[in-house]
């Protein structure tokens, strides 16, 4: 029988406590920057949803918005200027990027110390991958083991891929090609391709990590086909509900954590 990862429940605890703390502030709130490049609709949605969840936590949010034929050089000028900006403490860049830009390129011109997705290569320890950290989080919610097991990554961004990757390995799991995504105990699929995974596809009880999310005609889909799997995996995260609440929540918790140390706030 399938069973739901309830996403929305622990992202909930997570915005209340980073919430209690900020709320006890007696001057300016924590302060992101969004760019966003591009008319994707899946970037766009999750871009509204940080924007909208931010009020309730009491972040503030500037967002800086980017044609898709931008150059690197427009978005490295932006980036300088966040960079040097001292109202804005965390910036984040909103994946996936076109693909004429290195991404790596651009990730890396952001200031280690405002790097909010905890992507450049010089992160501080206390700034997580917000997505690395909800995965990570719904493996601990179910215990899951990774003794013998074999887990496939779906993505569209290598900066994803490779970090999820890294973590994946370092839990003592073999991770696949998704050419041998039916060999996968595990699948994390981030693609943005609207029930993309079928049962067909999957081992029977796979645990499915859905981070895919695309609004197609008014409705908000996953990656996975919930209704053609539900009697073939043994684990999902669903969409709307899973993986998107936990990002955005640990989003808001590296915010508070780079805003906390630039402040010297214990």
């Amino acid at each position: 029988m399938l069973k739901l990862i309830n996403g929305k429940a622990i992202a909930d605890r997570i915005k209340d406590k980073v919430a209690q703390q900020i709320n006890a502030l007696k001057g300016p709130r924590p302060n992101l920057a969004i760019v966003l490049v591009g008319e994707r609709e899946d970037s766009k949605l999750y871009v509204t949803l940080k924007e909208r969840e931010a009020v309730g936590v009491g972040v503030d949010t500037h967002l800086y918005k980017l044609e898709a034929s931008a150059t690197e050089e427009e978005i490295l000028s932006v980036i300088n200027f966040l960079n040097d900006d001292e109202v804005v403490d965390a910036i984040l860049i909103q994946l996936p990027l076109p693909g004429h830009l290195n991404t790596n390129k651009i990730i890396e011109a952001i200031s280690p110390a405002k790097d909010v997705d905890g992507f450049h290569s010089l992160h501080p320890d206390f700034v997580v991958s917000p997505v690395l950290a909800s995965v990570e989080a719904c493996l601990d919610e179910i215990k899951f083991l990774a003794d013998r097991k074999k887990a496939c990554i779906l993505y569209n961004s290598e900066i994803f891929g490779n970090t999820i990757r890294e973590m994946l390995l370092k839990r003592g799991l073999e991770v696949v090609d998704r050419k041998r995504i039916e060999q996968a105990d595990l699948v994390i699929s981030a693609l943005g391709e609207p029930h993309k995974i079928k049962k067909e596809m999957i081992k029977k009880d796979a645990v499915l990590i859905d981070i895919g999310i695309t609004k197609l005609e008014g409705k908000v889909l996953g990656d996975v086909d919930f209704e053609d799997v539900k009697e073939k995996a043994a684990y999902l995260t669903p969409v709307p509900g899973g993986i998107g609440p936990m990002t955005i929540a640990y989003l808001f918790y590296n915010v508070w954590q780079i805003f906390k140390h630039k402040n010297k706030i214990s």
